[in-house]
């Protein structure tokens, strides 16, 4: 069935898809599975130990097109033993690992938050066994019973946390929204900036356009992304992982032979214009940026610029500031080189510094969560 995009099919507000002219009403169809997103309600009442109560918190912070890349052990008492799962990585587009541990760094933040709010102190040792490599753990966590201990105000977004990868509404950042936003970031020790001027939007934006479009013209690292694309409600519960496809939309074109991995490797395909387009669209809304560089690339700063993105996004959460984290001209594979240093000279990123997270901000509405594994399916022993 050859069908352009603007006979094939469009959506209404009601879920109404039209297909080759004809109407077909589809309410919530292929929706979000719930088996897919129920660790958003946080520990089960069956869940008496600390250490998985906390993990069943920390599962649910952001990471790399949602691998979910950590393991851990629990056979020591009042002990977790944190590592990189070798099985999600991004070898094409992060092939040192940098995003993989930024990742780590946000899991470990909710940790110890949700830790607190159960009335545990947490010691985290960083690369206990020396310098981290697969092999290796990322941290070793110390539960301690401490009765009375602070609770941390932004974990009550952890379960509200969202990454919106839509459209934004069509307004500028409320400039007190950014003032809490860089205040709140103060304590981290990595610096944060927030543009919202029109110049330097449309040139970050630019940039972030062209290295999203280098991701999907270099083979290997677009594949990268559809070999983890879960198209539709049934791949999405079989996962819980990685980039979700679903409504309407997806549903029709997989069910014309339309939305396939391989059309999606493909350009000019119905699929692959979709996904550009739709990617573009989230850039074009754009009225403000941010990024936190680093003045070194040390495993521990990656660690630590997890930690303070998490914060960051959980500040954004308790504001009602949308965020979404852009990731493609950060990367270090040989092609994107040019744009990488694009990039570091328009955010004034130092030689020898480097630029951990650069994010998107504004207003969105609830995109809903993402996909997370059982807590199980984290646990080596």
């Amino acid at each position: 069935m050859a069908l352009s995009r603007k006979v094939f099919l469009r959506i209404l507000g009601g879920g109404i898809v039209v297909a080759a002219g004809a109407a077909i009403a589809v309410p919530r169809l292929d929706a979000m599975p719930a088996v897919a997103v129920e660790g958003w309600r946080g520990p089960g009442p069956d869940e008496t130990d600390p250490r998985r109560r906390a993990l069943a918190w920390a599962l649910l912070a952001p990471n790399p097109h949602n691998l979910q890349s950590w393991a851990v052990d629990l056979s020591r008492p009042d002990e977790i033993v944190l590592h990189v799962d070798a099985a999600r990585l991004l070898p094409h587009t992060d092939p040192f690992s940098r995003q993989i541990l930024i990742g780590h760094g946000c899991f470990l933040e909710i940790l110890a938050m949700a830790a607190a709010a159960d009335g545990y102190r947490t010691e985290v040792t960083l690369f206990p066994d020396g310098p981290w490599s697969l092999d290796r753990p990322v941290a070793r966590v110390t539960f301690t019973r401490q009765p009375g201990i602070a609770v941390d105000p932004l974990f009550a977004e952890v379960p509200r946390r969202r990454t919106v990868k839509g459209r934004f509404e069509a307004r500028a950042l409320d400039p007190a929204h950014k003032a809490a936003l860089l205040a709140g970031q103060a304590a981290s020790g990595l610096p944060l900036v927030l543009v919202d001027d029109a110049e330097s939007v449309e040139r970050l934006r630019e940039l972030a356009v062209a290295g999203s479009e280098m991701e999907m013209n270099t083979h290997r690292t677009h594949k990268e992304s559809i070999d983890v694309a879960r198209i539709g409600a049934a791949e999405i519960a079989a996962h819980r992982d990685g980039i979700s496809l679903k409504g309407p939309m997806i549903w029709a074109l997989r069910h014309a032979g339309q939305m396939t991995p391989a059309k999606a490797m493909t350009p000019g395909t119905l699929a692959w214009n979709g996904g550009r387009d739709y990617v573009m669209a989230g850039y074009a809304s754009a009225r403000a940026f941010g990024w936190i560089a680093s003045g070194d690339n040390a495993r521990e700063t990656q660690i630590a610029a997890g930690r303070a993105f998490v914060r960051l996004q959980l500040a954004a959460s308790a504001l009602g500031v949308a965020l979404q984290p852009h990731s493609q001209t950060l990367q270090e594979y040989p092609e994107m080189a040019p744009l990488r240093a694009a990039m570091h000279r328009q955010t004034g990123t130092a030689a020898g510094a480097t630029l951990q997270m650069f994010f998107r901000l504004g207003y969105a509405g609830d995109p809903g969560p993402s996909p997370r594994r059982a807590l199980n399916s984290f646990v080596t022993a």
